[in-house]
C-alpha cells in the first residue's frame, strides 16, 4: 500500500517508519528542509529508542523515503496521514493552522481517491474542517474527486513509541464510509494478527477519545500528587497508599506515581485544549481545570521543600540537578518540571549543575548561554561543589547511585527526590537527609 505521512515529528516519523517496516511504501513529507536533510543523511531529528534502526532499515530497503515536495506527496499515497503539530494558542485551544494547511495542500494536488487521516491530536469537529478545506480546493480547481476523512488518533508514549505502534492496545478508527473503513482495516491488519484491536466509531467520537484518554491519565497523576501532599501533612506514606489502591483491579497500577508534575507534548496541551473546547460550548470542565492547576503547583513542590530547608534566599547556593527531560527515554523538555524548577532556583539566587543522558542539547537550546547553568557529562560530576541534589527525571541510571560517595561530595548531605526513586529508610541509614514527595 502507498502511504503519505505529512509531518516528521514523533507521531509522523514513528508512524511512517513502522508502517514501512511491515511492507508498505511510505513517503514522509515535511516542509522543514533541515528535518528532511537529517533524515536523508541517515539521522533522525528526535530521540526515540529503536526508531533510528527502523528508519535506516526501511530506507535501505526502499520502502521509506522523504521529501519537501508537497505536490509529489499529495499524489503519492492513497492514504494521506496528517501528523503535524497542534500547538496551543494563548487561550489553550489547539492551533489547527498546520492541519488545515496540510488538508488544503492535499486538495490542491490530489489526482484520485484519497483517504485523509487525521493522526494529529485535534479538537472535536476538526474532521469537518479538514473535509471542508479539501472540498474548497477541489471546487477551486473545478474537479470532482472522491475522498474520505478519517480520525485515527495516536496513543504513543514518548520513549516507547515504536513498541506502542507495533503492538497497540487498541486502534481507533473514526470513519463513516465503508470504503475508508476497509482500507484502514487492511492497513492495520499486520498489527492485530493475534486478535481484533480495531474499534470503528464516528469521527467526532474518535476525536474525543484521544483527548479523553490523555485527560484521564493526567487526572490520575494530579490526584496522586494531591494525595501525596496530604500524606505529608497527615504523616502517611504515599507509596504505601499507592500499593493499597493500585491492588484494586478497578483502579489498577498505571499512572499512580506521585512526583513533581507531568509535562511533555501531550498531557499539558491536551488538557488545556479539552478545557478550551468545553469553554467554547459554554461547558465548564471543573475537574480538568483543577487537574491543570494542581499540576502547575506541583512543579514547584521541590522548590518549596528546598526553601523550607534552606530559606527563601538561595543566593550563593549551588544545586545539582539530575534529569532535564519531562520523562525518561526522551529528550523532550516541553512543559518539563525541570524548566520551572531551574527558573525558580535562578530567581532565588542559586546556580545549577545539570545532567541528563539525552536532553542536554535541548536544554542548551532552551536556556541558551545561561551562565548560572552548567552542564556535566556524568551524574556524580553534577555534585561537585553542590549544596544539595535535586532529582527531577527518573532515568534508570539514577536508581542505584553510590550513596556513600554522594554523601561525601555534597556540601550538605541533602537529596530532594521529585520522583520517589529511593527508600527513606535506606537514605537515613547511609546518612543522607531525604525529601521525597509524600514519603514519611
Amino acid at each position: 500500500m502507498k502511504i503519505t505521512v505529512v509531518g516528521t515529528g514523533y507521531v509522523g516519523l514513528v508512524s511512517g517508519a513502522c508502517l514501512a517496516d511491515v511492507g508498505n511504501d511510505v513517503l514522509c513529507l515535511d516542509v522543514d528542509p533541515a528535518k528532511i536533510r537529517i533524515l536523508e543523511e541517515g539521522g533522525i531529528p528526535i530521540h526515540e529508542p529503536g526508531l533510528l534502526e527502523i528508519v535506516r532499515r526501511n530506507v535501505a530497503a526502499g520502502r521509506l523515503s522523504f521529501t519537501t515536495d508537497v505536490e509529489y506527496a499529495a499524489r503519492f499515497g492513497v492514504i494521506q496521514f496528517i501528523a503535524v503539530g497542534t500547538p496551543p494558542d494563548e487561550d489553550g485551544s489547539a492551533d489547527l493552522q498546520y492541519v488545515l494547511a496540510a488538508a488544503r495542500n492535499i486538495g490542491r494536488h490530489m489526482d484520485g481517491y484519497r483517504v485523509v487521516v487525521d493522526k494529529s491530536t485535534v479538537p472535536v469537529g476538526t474532521g469537518d474542517k479538514v473535509r471542508d478545506a479539501i472540498a474548497a480546493e477541489l471546487q477551486a480547481r473545478g474537479v470532482d474527486l472522491p475522498f474520505s476523512v478519517v480520525s485515527n488518533p495516536e496513543f504513543l508514549k514518548e520513549g516507547a513509541a515504536v513498541e506502542d505502534f507495533m503492538r497497540p492496545d487498541r486502534i481507533i478508527v473514526g470513519a463513516e464510509d465503508e470504503r475508508a473503513i476497509d482500507l484502514m482495516r487492511e492497513l492495520y491488519g499486520p498489527f492485530q494478527r493475534n486478535h481484533e484491536k480495531l474499534l470503528v466509531m464516528d469521527v467526532r467520537s474518535a476525536e474525543l477519545t484521544k483527548y479523553a484518554a490523555n485527560a484521564m491519565l493526567a487526572t490520575r497523576i494530579s490526584f496522586m500528587n494531591e494525595l501525596a501532599n496530604l500524606s505529608e501533612v497527615l504523616g502517611a506514606d504515599i507509596e504505601l497508599v499507592r500499593q493499597g489502591i493500585g491492588s484494586d483491579p478497578r483502579i489498577g497500577w498505571h499512572f499512580l506515581y506521585a512526583g513533581c508534575g507531568y509535562g511533555g507534548s501531550c498531557f499539558p496541551k491536551d488538557v488545556k485544549a479539552l478545557v478550551s473546547t468545553g469553554r467554547e460550548h459554554e461547558h465548564d470542565l471543573l475537574l480538568l481545570n483543577a487537574v491543570e492547576q494542581a499540576n502547575e503547583a506541583q512543579k514547584l513542590r521541590l522548590v518549596d521543600k528546598i526553601v523550607a530547608r534552606f530559606g527563601p534566599d538561595l543566593s550563593g547556593m549551588h544545586f545539582a540537578l539530575w534529569g532535564l527531560a519531562f520523562k525518561p527515554n526522551t529528550d523532550d523538555m516541553r512543559d518539563a518540571p525541570s524548566r520551572v524548577i531551574i527558573g525558580e532556583l535562578f530567581r532565588r539566587g542559586a546556580t545549577v549543575s545539570a545532567y541528563d543522558p539525552v536532553a542536554m542539547a535541548e536544554a542548551k537550546r532552551i536556556f541558551g548561554d545561561e551562565p548560572r547553568l552548567r552542564y556535566v557529562d556524568r551524574p556524580m560530576a553534577a555534585l561537585d561543589g553542590a549544596d544539595a541534589l535535586v532529582i527531577v527525571t527518573e532515568w534508570k541510571e539514577f536508581r542505584s547511585p553510590d550513596f556513600e560517595r554522594m554523601r561525601t561530595i555534597l556540601r550538605h548531605p541533602v537529596v530532594f527526590d521529585g520522583r520517589n526513586m529511593y527508600e527513606p529508610a535506606t537514605m537515613k541509614r547511609v546518612g543522607l537527609e531525604y525529601h521525597g514527595i509524600g514519603r514519611r
